[in-house]
C-alpha cells in the first residue's frame, strides 16, 4: 500500500524499523522478532542502510523478504552514499516490478573512517536531489525523508535547516520520520517549525526504547547530539542491572508515547534495533493489543 494512504487513512501510524541481519541466525532471530510484532498490526516497517552504504544488499535481500512472506507494507531506505544515478535508477526499477511502492530517501552517513560525506561522481550531493529523481522516474512511489527535531548534526543554523526540510518536501517527500528523541518538548517545537515554514506532511515521531546500558552509548552515536534528559539518566542511573534499565526505558517511552498520543502526533515509529519485547509491552502498557486500537 501507499504511504500516503496508510497516513491519510489512520488517526495515528505505527511504525517499526528494522536493519538488515549479517548472518543466518541473525536472520533467524530478525524474522522471529518481525513474527511477533505481526499481530500488532503496525501501518509499515521499514529496513535501514549500514554506514555508506554497508548493507546494501542485505538490505534489498530483506526488503524483499518481507515483502514476499509476510501482508506487512514495507518501506526501504535509499541513500546517495556510494551509489551513482543508473545504480539507484536500477534498484527501484527492481523495487518496482516485486511491488515495492515506497522509499525512505536519505542522504546517508560517510563510510567508517569518513569524517564527511563525498558525493560519489554521477551521484547526488544531497537527499532533495534524490527525492526528485525518484518523483522524476516513479512518480507512483511514497516518499520518506528525515527530521531532527533537536537540530541536524551539520547543521546549527535552525532557519537554514527548516529550509533544507521544505525543500525535501517541496520536492516531492510525502512525510517526515523524525530522528530519535527523549523529550517530547523537543518534538513539538519542531512540528511547529515546521508548519511555520508551510511544510504541511504527516510528522512522525521516531522512538527508541532504552534496554541496556551499552544501548545508551549506541543510542548517542546513532543520533548525533540525541539530548538524554537529567531525569531520564537519574532514573537509569539508579537501575541495579541491565533487566531494570530495561524497565527504566521501557517506562519512559511508554510515557513518551502516551503523551504523543495525547497531543495528536500523525505516528510513532519505534526503532526497533531488531527486538520486539520493548515494543510489545509499550503495547500492553498503553492497554492496546494493536495498532488499530488507535484508530478507533
Amino acid at each position: 500500500m501507499h504511504i500516503g494512504d496508510i497516513l491519510t487513512n489512520n488517526k495515528i501510524t505505527f511504525s517499526f524499523e528494522f536493519f538488515p541481519p549479517r548472518d543466518p541466525t541473525s536472520s533467524d532471530e530478525l524474522f522471529r522478532s518481525i513474527r511477533e510484532l505481526v499481530p500488532l498490526k503496525p501501518g509499515y516497517v521499514s529496513v535501514t542502510y549500514g554506514a555508506g552504504g554497508s548493507t546494501r544488499e542485505l538490505t534489498h535481500d530483506l526488503v524483499l523478504k518481507i515483502q514476499k512472506e509476510t501482508e506487512l507494507t514495507v518501506v526501504s531506505h535509499l541513500t546517495c552514499v556510494g551509489s551513482t544515478r543508473d545504480e539507484i535508477l536500477e534498484v527501484l526499477t527492481r523495487y518496482k516490478s516485486e511491488g515495492i511502492c515506497n522509499i525512505m530517501a536519505l542522504r546517508g552517513d560517510p563510510p567508517h573512517g569518513q569524517e564527511r560525506f563525498v558525493m560519489t561522481e554521477g551521484g547526488f550531493q544531497f537527499a532533495t536531489e534524490l527525492v526528485a529523481f525518484i518523483k522524476q522516474h516513479f512518480p507512483g512511489m511514497g516518499i520518506g525523508v528525515a527530521g531532527y527535531p533537536e537540530g541536524h548534526p551539520e547543521t546549527p543554523n535552525r532557519l537554514r535547516e527548516m529550509e533544507h526540510l521544505k525543500m525535501k518536501v517541496d520536492a516531492g517527500a510525502d512525510y517526515i520520520c523524525t530522528q530519535l528523541f527523549f523529550d517530547n518538548r523537543d518534538f513539538y517545537d519542531f512540528r511547529d517549525r515546521c508548519r511555520v515554514a508551510g511544510i504541511t506532511v504527516p510528522i512522525l515521531a521516531g522512538i527508541m526504547p532504552v534496554t541496556s546500558r551499552k544501548g545508551i552509548l549506541r543510542m548517542a552515536d546513532l543520533a548525533l547530539g540525541a539530548r538524554f534528559p537529567a531525569r531520564l539518566m537519574k532514573d537509569l542511573a539508579r537501575a541495579e542491572s541491565d533487566e531494570y534499565v530495561e524497565k527504566v526505558g521501557i517506562h519512559w517511552a511508554t510515557t513518551q508515547v502516551d503523551d504523543l498520543i495525547d497531543n495528536g502526533a500523525q505516528g510513532v515509529h519505534f526503532y526497533t534495533l531488531n527486538r520486539s519485547r520493548a515494543t510489545r509491552e509499550i503495547y500492553a502498557s498503553l492497554g492496546a493489543s494493536s495498532s488499530e486500537v488507535f484508530n478507533r
